[in-house]
C-alpha cells in the first residue's frame, strides 16, 4: 500500500469565518475528497486543546497553533518583545515542536506575510518541499516579504496587483495563486425563490438592495459607502431603495452614528442578526445587540453576525440573494472573498479599483470599477485608496439604470469569470499538483547541532546598535535577521529608549537556554545558598532584571523587613545586577537567579513537598500569568512604600 503524503497546511482554522478560514475549508475539503492525502490543519489563533470539540467537527487533523502548555504560556507572556507576544497565535513557538512530531512531507503556510515569517527562518523549511502563500495588498510592498523573496522557491500571492509588482522588481518566480472561493455554495437562485427569501425578511420586493458583505474593520470603507448611499438617495428621492450590511456592529465603525452624521433613513438601512443558539438569521434594521431570539425563543442570543458569530455559507447565498447589486469600497485587500461570492451569485459588482480590486475590475470580470483618492497610511506609509462618494452614486445609478436582460448577462459573465480563476477545480488543482509534483525528503527532522541555539556564545563589541542586534540573532540565536525584521526593529528602539546592552543580551541567553533546553535546572541547588540556623525564617525576593525594576523594588525593602523582622531576606536576580544590591541593609544575602526559581512550589513546597522559604514573592509575574501568590497562606500584605531616595542604593 502505497504511503499517503502528510500535508502540513499552516492557516486559520477551517471552520473560523475568516477569509482565511474559508479558504481553509474550501482548500482541505478539496484535498480531502481526492483520498490521497494525510492532512493537518496548524491553526492560528485557536489553542491546542486536547478534546476540543470543534477540532472534532473536521474530518482532517487539527491541532491549534497555540501551546496549552501553561509554563511555556507564562514564560511568553512575560516577554517584552511585542513582535513575539504577536506571533504566538500564528504559531511561532509551537510550530517547530509540532512540526518535528508530525513529520509532514508538504508544508504549506498560508497567511498574511508576518504570519507565516518564522516558518521561513525555521530549520526544516529548506529541507522539506514548502510553499508560501501570502496576501499582499498595498504599495510599496511589505519590506520583509520583499526582503525574503528570494528565500522561498514556491512563493504564491493572492493577487495579481502583488505578483506585478514584485516582478517588476524583480522576483520573477513569484506567481498568482487565487484564495479558493467554493462554488458549490454561492449561485443565483430562482427569481421565485429571491421572492421568499425578501418575503422571509420583510424587505420589499421592489426595494433596490444595495448589499456589502464585510468584517467591520477600519480599511473596508464604511463612511465612503454611505456617503456614496446617500448621494444617490437624495438624486433620486422617489425611488425605494436600501442598504443591507452583512457585518458585526460592535466591532469597528460606529454605523448608527455614521447613519445619523450622513442623515440616512435607519429604516432604509438593514443588517444581519444571528441565534447563537439555534442558528436561524434575519435581515433587519439595527436595533442594538443581544435581543431575544424571535425563532427558538432564546434569551439575549440574537446578534450581528461576525468571526464568532456567523451564518453558513447556504444562508450566506441567501443573503446576496436578497441583493440588487454589491457594493465592495476599501482601501485595500489582499483578495476579498466576498466579491467573488457575490459574482458567482450572478450580482455585478461595485469595487474600488486599486490592490485586488483591480483584478476584480479587468474587463471580461463584470465590476464596474470605482474611483479613488490616495492618500498614506499613518506608521506604514502604504499607499491606501479612499474611495470617491461620487463615483459609488454614479456606478450605482448605472445598475439601477440598466435593463433586466443586461443586468442578466453581466451577472452570468461575472460567475463565469470567477469560476475560471477561483473555482475548487482551477486552485484546488493547481494545489493538488503542486504536492503531487513534490520530491520525497529524508529530513530526519532532528535539528542538527550546527542550528541549535548557543547561550554561551561570544557576541561581538560592535558599536553600531543595528549591526549588535543582528549578531545577537546570528550568534546566539542562529538566525539571519535584516533591518526589515520587526523583532530587529524593535530591539534597536529599545537600545534607542537606552535599555542597555546587557538586559536586552540577557533576554536572548534566557531564550536560547529555553529553546534548546539548556535551562541547567537539575543541576541547580538553592540549598547551597542558604543559611543553615535560618530554616522557617526565610523570605525570598525574585526579580530577574532589569535595572529600572531592581531600583524600584527596593523601595518596597525596608517595609517587607518591618513585616517580617525575624526573618532573613533573600534577594534573587541576576548576576549582573548584584552590585545595585550590595549595600542595602535589608538585604541578607543575594542569590544568583535560575529558571527554576519561577516556580513559586519549589520555593515554598506544597503538600508534602518541604520548601526552602516561608514566603516567595515574585511581583514581575501578575497572577493571571501564574500561581505565585499563594505563599502557604503565610504572608501579611501591609507594605509601606518609600521613596526610593531613601535607601543608599548604587
Amino acid at each position: 500500500m502505497v504511503k499517503k503524503k502528510k500535508v502540513f497546511i499552516h492557516t486559520d482554522f477551517a471552520l473560523s469565518k475568516t477569509g482565511f478560514g474559508r479558504n481553509a475549508k474550501a482548500l482541505l475539503t478539496y484535498l480531502y475528497n481526492t483520498g490521497k492525502y494525510e492532512l493537518v490543519n496548524f491553526a492560528c489563533g485557536m489553542v491546542d486543546t486536547k478534546g476540543c470539540e470543534d477540532f472534532a467537527k473536521t474530518p482532517w487533523k487539527t491541532i491549534g497553533a497555540i501551546t496549552s502548555d501553561q509554563q511555556k504560556l507564562n514564560d511568553i507572556n512575560s516577554s517584552s518583545d511585542q513582535k513575539r507576544l504577536r506571533d504566538v497565535s500564528y504559531g511561532s513557538e509551537y510550530i517547530n515542536e509540532v512540526i518535528k512530531k508530525e513529520k509532514p512531507d508538504v508544508y504549506i503556510g498560508v497567511q498574511d506575510f508576518w504570519g507565516v515569517d518564522f516558518s521561513i527562518k525555521s530549520t526544516w523549511f529548506k529541507k522539506i518541499p514548502s510553499a508560501i502563500w501570502v496576501t499582499l495588498d498595498s504599495l510599496p510592498i511589505f519590506e520583509a516579504a520583499l526582503a525574503n523573496a528570494d528565500k522561498i522557491d514556491n512563493y504564491w500571492v493572492w493577487s495579481s496587483f502583488a505578483e506585478k509588482e514584485l516582478h517588476r522588481l524583480g522576483h520573477k518566480h513569484i506567481k498568482t495563486v487565487h484564495g479558493i472561493v467554493d462554488e458549490t455554495y454561492f449561485k443565483r437562485l430562482s427569481n421565485n425563490d429571491r421572492d421568499i427569501i425578501r418575503a422571509k425578511n420583510h424587505l420589499d420586493l421592489d426595494r433596490f438592495m444595495i448589499g456589502f458583505v464585510f468584517r467591520n474593520q477600519l480599511r473596508k470603507s464604511v463612511p465612503n459607502l454611505l456617503e456614496g448611499y446617500k448621494k444617490f438617495r437624495d438624486a433620486h428621492p422617489e425611488r425605494k431603495a436600501g442598504l443591507l450590511l452583512h457585518t458585526n456592529y460592535a466591532e469597528g465603525w460606529e454605523i448608527p452614528k455614521l447613519v445619523k452624521e450622513y442623515e440616512i433613513d435607519e429604516k432604509e438601512v438593514f443588517t444581519t442578526y444571528v441565534c447563537k443558539e439555534c442558528g436561524e438569521y434575519l435581515v433587519a434594521n439595527f436595533q442594538g445587540q443581544g435581543h431575544n431570539c424571535p425563532f427558538c425563543k432564546s434569551e439575549k442570543s440574537f446578534s450581528t453576525t461576525g468571526v464568532n458569530l456567523g451564518v453558513t455559507e447556504t444562508q450566506l447565498n441567501e443573503v446576496y440573494n436578497l441583493m440588487d447589486v454589491y457594493c465592495h469600497p476599501f482601501t485595500s485587500g489582499g483578495q476579498e472573498i466576498p466579491i467573488q461570492e457575490a459574482k458567482l451569485t450572478e450580482l455585478i459588482t461595485l469595487v474600488t479599483n486599486y490592490s485586488c480590486g483591480e483584478e476584480c475590475c479587468e474587463e471580461g470580470s463584470a465590476s464596474l470599477p470605482l474611483d479613488w483618492a490616495e492618500y498614506r497610511e499613518h506608521g506604514t506609509q502604504f499607499k491606501k485608496a479612499s474611495t470617491y462618494a461620487d463615483s459609488i452614486c454614479e456606478q450605482l445609478n448605472v445598475v439601477y439604470e440598466m435593463p433586466a436582460e443586461e443586468r442578466i448577462k453581466w451577472g452570468r459573465q461575472a460567475r463565469d469569470w470567477v469560476l475560471s480563476k477561483f473555482s475548487n477545480k482551477v486552485v484546488g488543482g493547481f494545489i493538488e499538483n503542486f504536492i503531487d509534483s513534490q520530491p520525497e525528503h529524508n529530513f530526519d527532522f532532528v535539528e542538527s547541532l550546527e542550528d541549535r541555539k548557543d547561550p554561551n556564545a561570544e557576541v561581538p563589541d560592535i558599536e553600531n546598535d543595528s549591526d549588535w542586534v543582528k549578531a545577537l540573532y546570528k550568534n546566539i540565536l542562529k538566525r539571519d535577521v535584516d533591518p526589515t525584521y520587526d523583532g530587529h526593529q524593535y530591539w534597536v528602539s529599545e537600545l534607542e529608549k537606552r535599555t542597555s546592552r546587557v538586559d536586552i543580551e540577557n533576554y536572548f541567553r534566557d531564550v536560547a537556554r529555553k529553546e534548546s533546553g539548556e535551562t541547567q535546572e537539575s543541576e541547580y541547588d538553592i540549598s547551597e545558598f542558604l543559611d543553615k540556623d535560618d530554616e522557617g525564617r526565610r523570605i525570598a525576593f525574585v526579580l530577574p532584571g532589569n535595572e529600572r525594576d531592581i531600583l524600584y523594588s527596593t523601595s518596597l525593602l525596608k517595609s517587607l523587613k518591618d513585616t517580617y523582622p525575624d526573618h532573613n531576606l533573600y534577594y534573587i536576580t541576576k548576576k549582573d545586577y548584584f552590585s545595585l544590591l550590595e549595600t542595602n541593609e535589608h538585604i541578607h544575602k543575594t542569590i544568583e537567579f535560575n529558571n527554576i526559581v519561577e516556580q513559586p512550589f519549589y520555593l515554598e513546597g506544597k503538600g508534602d513537598k518541604k520548601g526552602w522559604f516561608e514566603i516567595a514573592f515574585l511581583p514581575y509575574f501578575c497572577t493571571q500569568k501564574t500561581v505565585n501568590y499563594t505563599h502557604n497562606g503565610k504572608d501579611i500584605i501591609n507594605f509601606d512604600l518609600k521613596c526610593l531616595e531613601t535607601f543608599p542604593i548604587r
